[in-house]
């Protein structure tokens, strides 16, 4: 069952901002902070822009990666808090547990669009063709168990170019990382058996040895900006990125995606999900903040507005989702209905 808040529980949230919050004269704000994904910001930046276009303040956008993002929502009710988290995978179960030990148990999600985790290479590369398999063995710290020991990606595969494994990719802080490794880097490494059926004898060995990354100079953290990446390897033809969709979309002068099994990233290959990193994006908002945060409720309202085959989100290079997915959020948005926790894994 979907739960809702009472007036009395609203209006407790209320009192309880007024109590703990901070920041802003009186312990207020009159302005909207969100918080979270580097792939949802742009998506986020453009909605404030038309947000306050209403008459509203702009909301503060802050690109904090998915993870650290959480971590930041989940911390408490009040002003000093963030109201909305954008985010480029799922809340997870640990991280919903945290919030509502925070007293954050009132939690409103909204999948705004989908979005594919990308490789991408400069215009002037090889033409790169990846599986799963390859980029696991290229990046993993220990593939299969044993130390990476690849060097170039003709050794990974001698079908490759033989060039130095070179991967600038997101930091674990973001959600891009975290769907790099559930998305393609558990993939390659459950070509295995033995690695499969370890998921089920040590799940925890099993996330070890499929998720962790290298790092001895072949993977790259580049921090939450994505945009730095794509300058990294539009000036590097030796150099691969990873990155969301959007940003191969919005560079095609300098970079083009990397097939994976096959298939290349593409707005199509992605809104039906036949790409191997397609992945929705949502937004996840307090109800306990939205009386007391000035133009909160307007602000999620405003996201539908934008969200479809005409709107300016996909001008900014979201794939749109299906137009049952937006019917469905579009009602979760208009009756601000709450995340049922029993669904997360």
């Amino acid at each position: 069952m979907f739960r809702t808040l009472s007036v009395a529980a609203v209006t407790a949230g209320a009192l309880a901002l007024g109590a703990c919050g901070s920041g802003g004269a009186a312990g207020s704000r009159d302005y909207i902070r969100a918080v979270g994904s580097s792939t949802v910001y742009p998506f986020g930046t453009a909605v404030a822009e038309q947000f306050a276009r209403t008459g509203f303040k702009s909301p503060v956008i802050e690109s904090t990666g998915t993870g650290a993002g959480m971590k930041l929502f989940c911390a408490g009710l009040g002003y000093a808090h963030p109201d909305i988290e954008n985010a480029s995978r799922r809340i997870k179960k640990s991280e919903y547990e945290t919030c509502a030990k925070n007293g954050v148990k009132d939690i409103i999600e909204v999948q705004v669009g989908i979005d594919g985790i990308a490789f991408g290479e400069s215009i002037r590369g090889p033409g790169m063709k990846l599986t799963p398999l390859d980029v696991y063995k290229a990046i993993a710290a220990k593939p299969f168990g044993k130390p990476n020991a690849y060097s170039s990606w003709r050794q990974v595969n001698p079908a490759l170019p033989d060039m130095p494994i070179l991967v600038y990719g997101p930091p674990s802080t973001s959600g891009t990382r975290d769907a790099l490794a559930e998305l393609i880097m558990e993939a390659g490494c459950k070509t295995d058996p033995v690695m499969k059926a370890l998921k089920d004898s040590d799940e925890k060995k099993y996330k070890a040895v499929c998720t962790q990354v290298r790092e001895d100079g072949g993977y790259v953290d580049a921090g939450e900006n994505d945009n730095l990446i794509v300058q990294k390897i539009s000036q590097n033809p030796r150099a691969i990125g990873v990155f969301g969709y959007s940003f191969i979309e919005e560079n095609p002068e300098s970079l083009k995606g990397i097939p994976m099994s096959g298939v290349t990233p593409t707005y199509e290959t992605i809104s039906d999900f036949s790409y191997p990193g397609a992945r929705p994006l949502y937004i996840y908002a307090k109800k306990a903040h939205l009386r007391p945060i000035k133009g909160l409720p307007a602000y999620i309202a405003e996201w539908p507005k934008h969200w479809g085959p005409d709107g300016i989100l996909k001008k900014k290079g979201m794939v749109i989702a299906p137009e049952d997915v937006r019917r469905k959020n579009a009602e979760i948005v208009a009756n601000m209905t709450l995340l049922n926790p029993a669904d997360l894994k």
